[in-house]
């Protein structure tokens, strides 16, 4: 016979204890323990059978499984070339960055039928939405529900091709004494809902709340229990959009989807680079394009700089997409290395379009910004730059140098400055470009203003 036990989960991390306690001793966060009550069996190890049988993995015959084509290119190849059946996604991102628009253009151009189940909105906001994205709803069926056992039921009886939750942490479990959105009502709901994505081969694309430090909402075991993890990235005042994976039980995690929000959707951004590299006067000093690589996939993006005299007794070390720490140690290796005098001077980055990049090879794109800014003399527009900067002032080399040459030359650059351990390991015939060899960032000055 089944016994009844409560214990107490805090509602940040998911630590149990026996008792109420103020301050959860694994997150220190105050007054997040809420009773949940719990029941365990009385079946003993002896009871728990199984008719499963072991197999030599050389035995195992591999399937090769059909994706579904969502409609959708980059949302295609982030996820390795569509949505796997019975496989479960987790979009996350911050609010009013895209996701249900991303999700709701999916449910009309799939071609499939599929079921949106909405939490948030009623099926009046949505129709306004899908009218704004320009769709006649396709096979699209709207369900405004956020019982758990409903929405299973709703399931069973319809069938569809694919279900979309919006949002996970608004669904509710009957069997859960605890409020929509805690760490037991989202481990529950989702959980149910790989079970039966695995069951019955229906694909469930997921879309969860973040915290304010960026992390998806709910327990960790929430992205353990899904199969394919995805990023929905960009700043809410700039129309770019990224889409990377996290976690992919299917594909690679190195590939990115660019989008374009607009009033109509998000649109498909088949050439970033393009858009990117925006288009001023060449007269203009403190801009410098970076051959970038996010994932496997490479585009041009351009670094502007701005560096101005100091007017409180403090310089100021701004950056917008871009490290700040990182851009404090280049200006150090600048200062000891170049002989550059910028202790005293006010020192800006901006990576243009929103976008944020972790490439350590757009190091020497900052640096060469920085460097045309403080002289004040303009950089050719058809220069680039590929290479990641050393504390001692070395050049270091730089992944997939192929992919960024072969990105450069597609744009019509005509110069283009490598790491010497890179410039020697390239044939400069396969490419219609100059590339020039740099090993210190001294000799940054001499290749740019002579």
């Amino acid at each position: 016979m089944a016994r009844t036990k409560s214990v107490y989960v805090c509602q940040n991390c998911g630590a149990e204890s026996p008792k109420w306690i103020g301050r959860c001793h694994s997150c220190g966060q105050w007054n997040t323990y809420v009773e949940q009550v719990i029941s365990r069996g009385s079946a003993s190890f002896a009871e728990n059978k199984s008719n499963a049988e072991p197999f030599h993995l050389g035995e195992v015959q591999p399937e090769k499984v059909a994706r579904i084509d969502l409609m959708n290119d980059e949302f295609n190849r982030v996820l390795g070339g569509g949505i796997v059946p019975g496989s479960v996604i987790l979009i996350g991102g911050e609010p009013g960055i895209g996701k249900s628009t991303l999700a709701l253009q999916v449910a009309m151009k799939t071609g499939i039928k599929t079921l949106y189940i909405s939490g948030e909105e009623s099926p009046q906001q949505l129709r306004l939405r899908a009218d704004r994205l320009g769709g006649d709803g396709g096979e699209c069926l709207v369900l405004a529900e956020t019982g758990l056992n409903a929405i299973l039921n709703r399931v069973t009886e319809i069938k569809p091709g694919l279900l979309i939750v919006d949002s996970i942490q608004t669904l509710v479990a009957d069997e859960i004494e605890s409020a929509p959105g805690s760490i037991s009502q989202v481990r529950e709901c989702a959980a149910r809902l790989l079970k039966m994505a695995k069951e019955t081969h229906i694909p469930v694309i997921l879309i969860g709340h973040i915290t304010k430090e960026g992390s998806i909402a709910g327990p960790k075991v929430l992205e353990h229990i899904v199969d394919c993890v995805l990023q929905f990235e960009g700043d809410s005042h700039h129309i770019y959009r990224i889409l990377r994976a996290s976690k992919n039980r299917f594909g690679a995690t190195s590939e990115i989807g660019v989008f374009e929000m607009t009033g109509e959707g998000l649109h498909q951004i088949k050439n970033p680079s393009e858009l990117l590299i925006n288009q001023h006067p060449p007269d203009l000093s403190g801009s410098a394009i970076a051959a970038n690589v996010e994932g496997i996939r490479p585009f041009m993006i351009e670094v502007q700089a701005l560096v101005s005299t100091a007017v409180y007794g403090t310089p100021q070390r701004t950056s917008t997409g871009f490290d700040i720490r990182r851009l404090s140690m280049l200006l150090a290796v600048l200062e000891k290395r170049a002989s550059f005098k910028l202790a005293t001077r006010d020192v800006f980055i901006n990576i243009a379009g929103g976008l944020r990049v972790d490439d350590p090879a757009i190091d020497l794109a900052v640096v060469a910004a920085v460097l045309s800014s403080s002289v004040d003399i303009p950089i050719n527009q058809l220069t680039c730059f590929a290479g990641e900067v050393g504390l001692s002032g070395e050049v270091r080399p730089v992944s997939r140098i192929e992919q960024r040459l072969g990105e450069a030359d597609k744009l019509g650059m005509k110069k283009i400055l490598l790491p010497g351990f890179n410039r020697k390991r390239v044939d400069p015939g396969r490419y219609g470009l100059e590339i020039l060899e740099i090993n210190r960032v001294q000799e940054i000055p001499k290749h740019l203003f002579g």
